[in-house]
């Protein structure tokens, strides 16, 4: 015959009850209470002196000794108000465990809050809490920050033609750029101005396809609209503020013979180009400064405005690859390893992304891709199904760092 728990829980109540809701009131199973009302069990005697256990309300555990005599529902609850608990506002579990010494020992376990019951410190009453936040106080705005432009000139690729025309579009579509440069310029008055030359100033003749065949000016005539158009651009910052102007190696502008590179990285058309024009604005004692890279590197950065501004074309590294590219830098110690803020250019549309936190600064980094003014990637267009708007990338930095929120593309 079986050892049978239910005699000592039995009450009349409960031997009034079928065997169904009797199970379901002492948690013994139906089939246990059968045998029992049928005679088929030995009931197991009182336990001797032992401990029930439970759990205070602060999570800690305790035990008490009784008496030997069988312990009921009743008989928990009654023990878990003398713990200062209310037992209506509690579930618990009970039955026995094994005594060592022999027999069972009765035993309560698993107090908990009622779930929904506002002594559940795990329910969270939201009417509540939605009545204090209409009452809070709003972020208070910050007074006016001085703040200092970016402006991020990419691969106008000047000589090339496209499905927006030859030269005289790029001009015409730089012109209204730049007066609508100039009007945003006069309504953030920068403290200082960088204008981050992201390369492929001009189409070249290297680059591959076919662009003798498809270009509107010889090498010469790319080099001096280049030089024109990027005077231009530092002519209308300089009426705002002091200038800087950071230029890096690109591929369009390098020296190469068909797809191969010709000496050093700082052989570059476009940083000839630079040369040129900063013997006019030196020769015209202008406020303008310019940063290059090392001769043999192909990045560079610029301490702007308590901002690290590191500037890279982008073929150095494939398509969403920038910062993985970044990544690597900062374990060689590259020129942008230390960086707040990674520009590049090379694949002619606007991206963003984060990068982790710059142990340097403590800062987040962001990597931003900038679109361009060309007059459109045809090939790329048919063979990827992408295209996109032209334009030119500005944003500012404050003494906080990167401002996200004065990002803006300029469009024609």
């Amino acid at each position: 015959m079986s050892r049978c728990k239910y005699g000592l829980v039995a009450t009349p109540n409960a031997e009034s009850m079928t065997s169904r809701m009797a199970a379901k009131a002492t948690g013994i199973s139906k089939s246990a209470i059968n045998d029992h009302r049928a005679g088929k069990c030995v009931c197991i005697k009182a336990a001797p002196a032992g401990e029930a256990e439970t759990h205070n309300p602060d999570g800690s555990s305790s035990y008490v000794r009784f008496s030997e005599e069988a312990w009921g529902h009743d008989d928990y609850r009654a023990f878990i108000a003398s713990k200062g608990q209310d037992p209506d506002k509690v579930t618990f579990t009970w039955g026995w465990t094994s005594n060592p010494a022999g027999g069972f020992w009765n035993k309560l376990n698993n107090v908990r809050p009622i779930a929904g019951s506002k002594d559940n410190p795990e329910q969270v009453d939201l009417p509540a809490l939605y009545a204090a936040a209409k009452s809070a106080t709003p972020k208070s705005t910050p007074p006016y920050q001085e703040r200092a432009t970016v402006i991020v000139w990419a691969d106008p690729q000047i000589g090339k033609t496209g499905s927006r025309g030859g030269t005289a579009e790029l001009i015409e579509r730089s012109q209204v750029i730049r007066e609508k440069l100039d009007a945003l310029l006069g309504e953030r008055n920068p403290s200082a101005i960088l204008i981050a030359d992201a390369g492929d100033g001009i189409e070249g003749f290297e680059s591959g396809g076919n662009p003798m065949f498809t270009n509107d000016l010889s090498l010469s005539g790319q080099l001096d609209t280049y030089g024109t158009e990027l005077f231009e651009y530092i002519n209308l910052a300089h009426a705002h503020a002091d200038v800087t102007v950071a230029g890096i190696p690109s591929n369009h502008a390098a020296w190469r013979c068909g797809k191969q590179n010709l000496g050093r990285p700082s052989d570059d058309l476009g940083l000839f180009m630079h040369k040129q024009v900063q013997r006019v604005t030196d020769a015209a004692n202008m406020n303008v400064s310019w940063v290059k890279p090392n001769k043999y590197d192909e990045s560079v950065s610029v301490d702007f405005y308590g901002t690290r501004v590191g500037l890279v074309h982008g073929n150095q590294f494939g398509p969403g690859q920038a910062v993985t590219w970044w990544q690597k830098q900062a374990f060689g110690a590259q020129a942008a390893a230390t960086a707040d803020v990674l520009v590049h250019g090379h694949y002619h549309s606007f991206s963003a992304s984060v990068a982790g936190r710059n142990p340097a600064s403590g800062r987040q980094r962001y990597c931003l891709g900038a679109p361009t003014l060309d007059n459109g990637s045809d090939w790329f267009r048919q063979t990827q199904g992408r295209d996109s708007d032209p334009g030119l990338m500005v944003f500012d930095v404050t003494e906080d760092g990167f401002d996200l929120s004065s990002l803006t593309i300029l469009t024609a």
